[in-house]
């Protein structure tokens, strides 16, 4: 038998891939990279997609994750040091009512209580213990779920309070459609049905982070975050090729490990029967969430928000009040399209001018629809975004909208515009991809899950490929 060429190859370069290959290199193993499309990222990627210096994401936007995460703290300064910088802006989200009204989730704590008025006292009594307690939170998210918690007490508590539907919990504890929509908003990013149970864990973790870190972003694009890790890679004597796609395990160099940063769809075509029958079946039962339409504008001005404060926030959610809210993603969940939509937006220029020409601004915004759809939601999205800023549409010089299968084609792992890798709906919010001890293991001891399909699941914060390859090196590459 021929020696391996190299010890280990990670197929797909988002940042979860290339996550594993940064935890595996440092760790003293040869790796390859392999990478299906031209340009590496996945979706972390940022390109000119409306006009020549309007530089906009890809895919993800807003990375509240990547700062907070414990593998992109392990690597945070060095990601510095080959180029990588942060932008913080002042509020981590905002969300727009009705009337000029806004909640605003400041990163400043003390000043979110100060101006939700009446639901000030409740939401520092709500808060406190998890922002507070901000990093034995995100262990206990980030970290698989088979394990004792460094913090047994605040998980148990964690766990208690995050098994109510998120509608319930807002009602429970805040009257005011402002800390109402703020906290729909943040747990809307589950992509569920807010009356789902244990959608409030989607709520209490991305608020907890904004008080504690912020959501920040990284100067220039998505991209600004793979191009770090690409010269990190590089300075570690890491191989990545690009235009190289793989099919089947004949498309993969021999090596002592595999680690796929795919879905399980895309890791059972490659694999074909080197998985036994049952395992197969098992991942077949592997569930894709809804997709999403997405526009990308280039602006001529700032977005003019009845309330300026919006103006402060990296993200806004765009929903209304909190029915409304529930109403939208219910909609999405029995396969319709809501005609008031909950919008997820983000507003680079504001706090990054060099996304854009002199005077230029961009906005990046898109909605959730049904897994596969095609029907095209701008103008339902401009409208949300048109009643909470009166003249926006005079400020769109030119705009780009992908329906599910551009996300598609543009990243496989976007399984029918899913840009979760996966619903976290049931079991999946704590197992991925399957039920078992160890996430990242498969039925072969050579392979590996190192995807967002894996646990902790969607968000740029490189766990998944992190722990797939701390799994592969004290197993296969012990």
């Amino acid at each position: 038998m021929s020696k391996p060429s190299t010890d280990a190859v990670v197929v797909g370069s988002g940042p979860n891939g290339l996550a594993a290959a940064i935890t595996l290199a440092k760790a003293g193993r040869s790796v390859t990279v392999l990478e299906a499309n031209s340009t590496i990222g996945g979706a972390a990627r940022s390109a000119e997609l409306t006009e020549p210096g309007f530089i906009h994401d890809l895919g993800s936007a807003i990375h509240p994750m990547a700062k907070v995460s414990p593998f992109f703290t392990s690597v945070f300064d060095e990601l510095e040091q080959h180029g990588l910088e942060w932008v913080l802006p002042p509020a981590g989200a905002a969300h727009p009512i009705d009337g000029g009204r806004a909640g605003i989730a400041w990163n400043d704590f003390e000043r979110t209580i100060d101006e939700l008025g009446v639901d000030g006292a409740a939401y520092r009594r709500f808060y406190t213990p998890w922002v507070k307690n901000n990093d034995a939170l995100i262990d206990l998210a980030m970290n698989p779920l088979v394990r004792v918690p460094p913090n047994p007490l605040l998980a148990a508590r964690f766990g208690a309070v995050s098994a109510l539907p998120a509608s319930t919990t807002a009602r429970r504890v805040w009257d005011t459609d402002e800390a109402q929509g703020l906290f729909a908003g943040h747990a809307a990013h589950s992509v569920l049905p807010l009356t789902n149970p244990l959608t409030t864990s989607f709520g209490i973790l991305l608020s907890s982070i904004i008080h504690s870190s912020g959501w920040g972003f990284p100067k220039g694009g998505a991209q600004s975050i793979i191009d770090a890790m690409v010269s990190l890679l590089d300075s570690l004597g890491v191989e990545i090729v690009t235009d190289h796609r793989v099919d089947s395990m004949a498309d993969v160099p021999e090596a002592r490990a595999t680690l796929f940063a795919l879905t399980p769809r895309q890791v059972l075509a490659i694999v074909g029967d080197r998985f036994p029958a049952k395992y197969r079946k098992s991942l077949t039962k592997f569930r894709y969430g809804p997709g999403a339409c997405k526009v990308d504008f280039a602006l001529t001005e700032p977005i003019p928000w009845a309330n300026s404060n919006v103006a402060a926030a990296g993200t806004v959610h765009l929903g209304g009040a909190l029915d409304e809210i529930i109403a939208a993603e219910r909609t999405v969940a029995d396969g319709g399209h809501a005609d008031k939509p909950f919008v997820l937006l983000a507003q680079h220029t504001l706090f990054d001018p060099s996304r854009a020409p002199s005077g230029g601004h961009t906005a990046w915004a898109y909605c959730h629809v049904p897994n596969g759809s095609t029907v095209d939601q701008s103008e339902q999205i401009i409208d949300q975004i048109e009643r909470f800023a009166p003249g926006f549409r005079d400020t769109i010089r030119s705009q780009h909208v992908a329906l599910t299968p551009e996300l598609e084609q543009r990243n496989a792992n976007l399984v029918g515009g899913d840009i979760g890798a996966g619903s976290h709906s049931g079991s999946q919010l704590f197992f991925r991809p399957r039920v078992q001890a160890n996430p990242y293991s498969t039925a072969d001891p050579q392979l590996f899950f190192a995807g967002a399909s894996a646990a902790p699941g969607a968000g740029v914060h490189g766990m998944a490929g992190s722990g797939a390859a701390h799994r592969a090196l004290s197993t296969t590459l012990a």
